[in-house]
């Protein structure tokens, strides 16, 4: 393991498959997880990607293909699928292998405590042969003592009293990504799981492609494109500017993009003043 904590580069992929055709082939998350490590996993090496996940992905075989593939990872892992790993906590703990750090922080008028526990070299299953990974906790409280958070994680990040609230952090990350992109690419007007099934090769993936590079080009001008900005600051919804959009596309043809985002201006009646 590695002897001082390097830095979490925090990288976090939606994994997208289909079944395959043949009867009792492999499928699913953990397989998919395994097919882009096999594809993709020499692509990333050189920058030390930290790959996140939850516990469903915090199992032995996919540990090690993520090492062999020259990454590391961030896990959920929870006392109900990992036995051994925390019998092996409550004893090492009795011996005061178990180091805690606490924060105290603010947010508004409410105070919070972050209780992080870390142990190294836990083997993350029984038996000879077992991946020795380190462990972090986080037990956040409020004033009155009550728990509002909870979670733990394995990793082969060295951890300390200095990095143990980014490895958490990196590790809670894929909530973000989670929340900030895939629920909007099912709930905001992408349609994204209505696209999967359909097809008997490649046609449910095509359709994923086509969502995954609208929302791209979406991203992109919410970022740089200001008349894109000001309409979407005064329409309520992504699908409200989605539906105005295919509503005016049915029936009027524009010579461009951004002809298209001035007609919609003017009808909204909104004064835009371009000071790119």
């Amino acid at each position: 393991m590695a002897s001082s904590p390097p830095p979490v580069e925090r990288a976090a992929t939606r994994l997208f498959y289909h079944r395959a055709g043949a009867a009792g082939s492999a499928w699913g998350e953990t397989a998919a997880a395994k097919r882009w490590i096999a594809t993709y996993g020499a692509r990333y090496r050189e920058r030390q990607i930290t790959l996140l996940g939850d516990d469903l992905y915090s199992r032995q075989p996919l540990c090690e293909q993520i090492i062999g593939a020259g990454l590391n990872f961030i896990l959920v892992c929870k006392p109900s699928s990992h036995a051994t790993l925390y019998e092996w906590l409550e004893g090492i703990e009795r011996s005061a292998g178990v180091h805690t750090h606490r924060v105290t922080r603010r947010r508004g008028k409410q105070v919070f405590t972050d209780t992080y526990r870390f142990a190294a070299q836990l083997p993350l299953r029984a038996g000879d042969g077992a991946l020795e990974v380190n462990w972090c906790e986080l037990v956040t409280t409020n004033a009155e003592g009550k728990t509002i958070y909870q979670n733990a994680f394995v990793t082969r990040h060295a951890i300390d009293c200095g990095n143990v609230a980014e490895i958490v952090a990196a590790g809670r990350a894929r909530w973000k990504v989670e929340n900030e992109n895939n629920n909007t690419l099912k709930t905001k007007g992408y349609h994204l799981t209505h696209n999967f099934g359909h097809g008997k090769k490649h046609l449910s993936a095509l359709l994923a492609t086509f969502n995954l590079l609208a929302f791209l080009l979406h991203t992109v001008q919410d970022l740089v494109d200001q008349k894109y900005q000001v309409l979407r600051a005064n329409l309520p919804t992504r699908k409200t500017f989605f539906d105005d959009i295919r509503a005016l596309t049915r029936y009027l043809c524009f010579e461009s993009y951004e002809a298209m985002l001035d007609f919609m201006l003017r009808g909204l009646e909104i004064e835009f003043s371009d000071s790119s």
